[in-house]
């Protein structure tokens, strides 16, 4: 073997200090991980904010005609067991009338028409509307059962929204927002 061949050789293989850089590198990874891991650890929510990302509320005490009003992320909610006539109303209600034709229900499609289903828990629980409870025009929360279509009165700025939250007549441009909520038992429902 020629001297060329045997220096090629060695020049392949590993040296004792080839890991030791290759050891001191990966220390330094490391320690650099567990330096920064408290800094990116920190900017994780704690768990009382975790915990407001859903909640369940019991609306077996709800009468048809009776409303709650709950927290939700730091905004109130509005979920109210509506009677048939108010229910058989909003149905009657034409499109065309609505100045905000968009259903604005996170459970739907964004597109979808107003109708009073669309803007309900959907079939079989169309008796059931749950809004979040601020005002399209300027956030104020409005008052239930009141104003001219006996849904939601904003007397702030004067918004009328009737019985299904959507907007009829003020200022505001939409119908009140509808959070992603389900039913998971017969009388508990889930926001968020």
């Amino acid at each position: 073997m020629s001297e060329h061949e045997t220096n090629a050789q060695h020049a392949a293989e590993p040296t004792r200090r080839d890991f030791l850089y290759m050891v001191t590198g990966m220390a330094g990874a490391v320690g650099a991980a567990a330096v920064a891991w408290p800094f990116i650890d920190q900017m994780r929510p704690d768990a009382s904010t975790l915990a407001l990302a859903s909640i369940e509320v019991d609306v077996a005490a709800l009468e048809p005609g009776m409303s709650l009003t709950v927290k939700w992320r730091g905004k109130p909610v509005f979920i109210r067991n509506r009677t048939a006539k108010e229910v058989e109303e909003a149905n009657q209600v034409a499109l065309a009338d609505l100045k905000d034709p968009v259903a604005r229900n996170a459970n739907v499609d964004a597109a979808a028409d107003a109708t009073d289903l669309a803007r309900s828990a959907g079939e079989g629980k169309e008796n059931w509307i749950v809004m979040i409870g601020s005002c399209t025009h300027l956030g104020c929360v409005p008052l239930g059962q009141a104003g001219d279509f006996g849904g939601w009165f904003c007397p702030c700025h004067g918004s009328h929204y009737d019985t299904a939250g959507r907007i009829r007549k003020g200022p505001a441009p939409m119908n009140l927002a509808i959070p992603t909520f389900g039913f998971v038992s017969d009388s508990v429902i889930k926001i968020g």
